[in-house]
């Protein structure tokens, strides 16, 4: 469970790849400077996102964020939109349209997951090493972009 005041850590590599898909399949809608909705990939669920950079402070509720103590794809997402993440269009475009939800139950190991989308998004035209440098390099940014979880976020 993520603990109020701790700063998130790193996420799983396949997070990133979650956040691109979840922006170009449309489903991140930014509220204002600190508040975003992202949909879950199936559209069950809508994510309530707060991210202030200035304070250092991040709240999603999705279950990476929220239970793993992560910074979660929908927090990846807004960052990528607020272009404080380096974001690319051709690979987003690639991993658009895939079942997050209905592939991490399926197979239940990120690994197998993130093999499989990433051989989907070289049919789509792009590599698995442009994909892997891709993420690293977000990865990279995201660690020096220090949030610490708040439960109570204020939203209103």
């Amino acid at each position: 469970m993520a603990v109020p005041g701790k700063i998130l850590s790193t996420p799983p590599k396949i997070k990133v790849l979650e956040a691109l898909g979840s922006i170009a399949d449309g489903r991140v809608k930014i509220v204002d400077e600190n508040r975003a909705i992202v949909s879950s990939s199936m559209g069950e669920k809508e994510y309530t996102v707060y991210v202030d950079t200035i304070k250092g402070i991040a709240f999603s509720d999705d279950n990476g964020t929220r239970f793993r103590g992560y910074v979660g794809y929908p927090i990846i997402a807004v960052l990528m939109m607020k272009k404080l993440l380096p974001f690319e269009e051709r690979i987003a475009a690639a991993l658009s349209g895939i079942p997050w939800k209905e592939l991490n139950e399926k197979f239940k190991k990120y690994a197998l997951v993130e093999d499989l989308v990433k051989r989907e998004a070289e049919r789509r035209g792009v590599k698995g090493d442009e994909i892997e440098k891709f993420v690293s390099l977000v990865l990279n940014n995201l660690s020096k972009i220090p949030l610490r979880y708040v439960e109570n976020p204020p939203l209103l």
